[in-house]
């Protein structure tokens, strides 16, 4: 392979992100050598890298809409573990009729999906409206339903757990009939995949670049930059709600409390390893699901070597340092002036 060759593929955006979800997943290989070993128990498939693909569900869907609002608006939604609580309270409330635990529906499945949605396409307005018509700050904007979204959903729930003890409510976090695969991985697949349908078969990939790049150029060329921003909140807030009903199918229950908690920085991160600059702009939903995969694979990598729960983030934190730093502008110019500096030195010894 010749220089030109390997410096375009070094160069790609989603070079990096590739090269640190193998470095995790090489990681995970010597510490446990059958990492990669898949084999079929009780009729499912079982593996630990089933695991992190099917546990990296919620976060792919997640980091799906927070790559739309950090392309479109330069800042991010850091309510979206709250909105996840918010859907998760609405469609088990709806499903239960109010009581605390229940063993069949009150209400049908179809209606209590669409309210959740319904509420949290609202929370998404709501942050839309606050960043995209008043100019706000993405991060104070979404700030309030991060400290509130939680609280509205203990109000919705009436401060319980909300129990739904029924099969088929189970299967949106766990299998259907005899598919071996995990349900959480189709939400996954299909959130990314009709995502990028939309920006690939209308404009409106375009237009968040372009409104993420430069808000007032765009409104020249005629561009509505406050609906756009507006728009992909409540697309956010969508993928957020898909994500609270798969984390409450998970568990059967709506907990308030615990559904979502700490996911928005895991998403924020996920964008961020994924080749996405943080401020606006150009963006790559692959790269962000691949930055979700290798958060999971990290945090399972973590688990294998027996660190505690509550010592986790410390170390994820040391770990997405580097690599955010591997990643940064500042420091392949440095890398590039070493390269520079060296070729420089050896064209002047062969002189």
């Amino acid at each position: 392979m010749n220089k030109s060759k390997l410096k375009k593929i070094t160069s790609g955006r989603l070079f990096l992100p590739i090269v640190c979800l193998i470095a995790v997943l090489l990681l995970n290989v010597i510490r446990t050598p059958d990492f990669f070993n898949v084999s079929i128990r009780n009729g499912v498939l079982y593996g630990y890298i089933i695991d992190v693909i099917n546990r990296a569900s919620e976060l792919v869907i997640l980091a799906v809409g927070m790559t739309l609002v950090t392309a479109a608006s330069g800042g991010q939604d850091i309510s979206v573990g709250a909105v996840m609580a918010v859907a998760a309270a609405v469609c088990c409330q709806i499903l239960s009729g109010g009581e605390v635990s229940v063993t069949s529906y009150q209400n049908p499945v179809i209606l209590a999906v669409i309210a959740a949605l319904l509420a949290s396409a609202l929370c998404g307005a709501f942050n839309g409206f606050l960043v995209a018509k008043l100019n706000i700050q993405p991060m104070v904007a979404t700030l309030i339903l991060f400290t509130a979204g939680r609280g509205i959903a203990q109000l919705v729930t009436n401060g319980q757990i909300t129990y739904i003890r029924v099969d088929s409510y189970k299967m949106a976090g766990g299998y259907i009939g005899k598919c071996p695969i995990p349900t959480p991985i189709f939400f996954a697949i299909i959130a990314v995949i009709l995502v990028n349908v939309i920006l690939k078969k209308t404009a409106l990939g375009l237009y968040i670049e372009s409104v993420g790049i430069n808000g007032k150029a765009s409104r020249l060329v005629g561009l509505n930059s406050t609906m756009i921003k507006f728009l992909t909140y409540v697309i956010c807030g969508v993928l957020a709600g898909v994500a609270g009903i798969v984390a409450s199918s998970r568990i059967y229950s709506a907990d308030a409390n615990n559904i979502g908690l700490n996911l928005e920085m895991d998403a924020i991160l996920a964008v961020a390893l994924g080749g996405n600059f943080l401020g606006g702009g150009k963006f790559s939903l692959i790269g962000s699901v691949i930055g979700a995969y290798t958060i999971q694979a990290l945090t399972t990598t973590l688990y294998a070597m027996n660190v505690k729960a509550d010592q986790l983030p410390v170390y994820k934190a040391i770990v997405v340092i580097v690599i955010v730093t591997l990643q940064s502008q500042v420091f392949k110019k440095f890398i590039a002036g070493l390269r520079t500096k060296k070729q420089a030195a050896a064209e002047g010894g062969q002189r």
